[in-house]
């Protein structure tokens, strides 16, 4: 055998023993490297199921590819990496290290650090956008349901009163006015008391009935009220009309305001002494038909007290054949205009006679005492029984008395009286006396209308006995 010679270098334990080290730690950095690699392939595929979850599927294919190239650089890295970190061995000929040198070189352009994996893991939330918004869902516009039950008229009905009717369902039509809410096509109905009810329109034309906003509209379908003011449509046929702009001619600046119905409240005002003074409108009242001169005039309380309410009749129709009634109860329709708190006119429409009402107090069985004219004196009156005070009355004013006098002496009627042939009109006055004393009783000859003013008055003495 040739012996080696003497000249060449075997490898010293000491070689073999630096080796070992290097070994070691290029271990170590392919270990490192390999954990590094699978958390940044965990991260990217929990990218990737978040990505999933926001509907983004350009971006969760871009972040699959993104993984599969880390997977395969990983590998490449932990070896470039191996070489850098395993320092040059001393017989390493100097060729050998000239080609290392730019792998070693090229390594820091994919790091295998914290960095690389925080731009890696930091470019899928920074692209990635939000969902696109979920949409509520829209009303039916495409289908229709079969056809149902026609509605009765007591269902109708049902269904045009606010405030009843909730789950009314039927074929039927209906007429508004067409509004969008919400942009979607509503019909406004003016149902029962005036009252306004909507309804929402679907079918095949809600896309085509927004156009005819402000219309008068037409539906006819299925329709379903869902609650008590308001429904659903399913429109199967429509006709829509443009309203018509009316020209109003300005009003005269003459004419009167529009005369309205008068409430009780106010027909109780305007029959009430004192009170209700301005009020005008349509009514129906009932009083005592009295004449003053050549004018009717129609008492509704207190009469023959200086509290009288009374309304002078006006209109030809109504006033041809009052003369006959004169005296009697009548129920007057027409327009009421009370000017002051003592009364004011009536244009009268309709004249109805009524049945006068039962005297409360019968004169038969009773001494009564009788004194004609303005004469002052003094009577005696037993208690219980009656007192009759005659007056001549003039035109345009009447008599009266004082309303709480009236109350103590016991004053039950103030008749009026037409004088026959023409004659002067006369009133009497009936007392029934129902307490015991002395009473001064004043006569006023006061204006109809304002029985604040009085042109002359008389007193007489009533001496009430037991």
């Amino acid at each position: 055998m040739a012996k080696p010679k003497s000249g060449a270098k075997k490898p010293t334990p000491a070689a073999k023993a630096g080796a070992k080290p290097a070994a070691k730690k290029d271990n170590a950095a392919r270990l490192d490297l390999i954990r590094n690699a699978s958390k940044k392939v965990a991260t990217a595929a929990t990218k990737v199921v978040k990505a999933v979850a926001e509907g983004a599927k350009g971006k969760v294919a871009a972040a699959k590819k993104a993984v599969a190239e880390k997977v395969e650089k990983a590998p490449a890295a932990a070896k470039k990496a191996a070489a850098k970190a395993a320092p040059p061995a001393p017989t390493t000929p100097p060729a050998k290290a000239g080609k290392t040198a730019p792998a070693a070189k090229t390594a820091p352009a994919a790091p295998p650090g914290k960095k690389g994996a925080g731009k890696a893991g930091g470019k899928a939330p920074s692209v990635v956008p939000a969902g696109p918004p979920v949409e509520k869902p829209r009303p039916r516009a495409t289908k229709l349901p079969p056809v149902g039950e026609p509605l009765t008229k007591r269902e109708m009905e049902q269904l045009l009163t606010a405030g009843e009717g909730r789950g009314v369902t039927g074929e039927g039509s209906l007429k508004g006015r067409l509004v969008l809410s919400g942009e979607m096509p509503h019909l406004v109905v003016v149902g029962r008391d005036k009252r306004e009810l909507t309804f929402l329109l679907q079918g095949p034309d809600q896309e085509v009935l927004p156009a005819y906003v402000d219309h008068k509209v037409s539906v006819s379908g299925l329709i379903k009220k869902t609650t008590n003011h308001s429904g659903v449509v399913e429109v199967r046929k429509y006709s829509a009309k443009k309203p018509e702009v009316e020209e109003v001619a300005p009003a005269p600046s003459d004419s009167e305001p529009k005369l309205r119905y008068l409430s009780p409240g106010e027909v109780s005002m305007a029959v009430a002494a004192g009170m209700g003074a301005g009020i005008k409108g349509f009514a129906s009242i009932r009083g005592n038909l009295e004449m003053m001169g050549e004018d009717f005039v129609l008492v509704v309380s207190n009469g023959g007290t200086r509290q009288q309410v009374s309304f002078a009749i006006e209109g030809k129709a109504a006033v041809k054949s009052l003369r006959k009634h004169v005296g009697q109860t009548l129920q007057v329709t027409g327009v009421v205009d009370k000017t002051s708190g003592w009364g004011g006119r009536i244009t009268a429409e309709t004249v109805e006679p009524r049945p006068s009402e039962a005297r409360s107090v019968s004169r038969d069985e009773m001494e009564l005492v009788h004194i004609e004219g303005e004469v002052p004196t003094s009577v005696d009156v037993k208690l219980n029984h009656g007192l009759t005070v005659r007056l001549q009355e003039q035109p345009g004013a009447t008599w009266a008395i004082e309303p709480t006098l009236a109350k103590r002496v016991g004053l039950r009627e103030a008749n009026f009286e037409q004088g026959a042939a023409g004659g002067p009109a006369t009133r009497e006055f009936f007392f029934t006396p129902r307490n015991p004393g002395n009473f001064e009783v004043e006569f006023f000859l006061a204006k109809a209308f304002t029985p604040g003013v009085v042109e002359r008055s008389f007193k007489i003495s009533v001496t009430v006995k037991p």
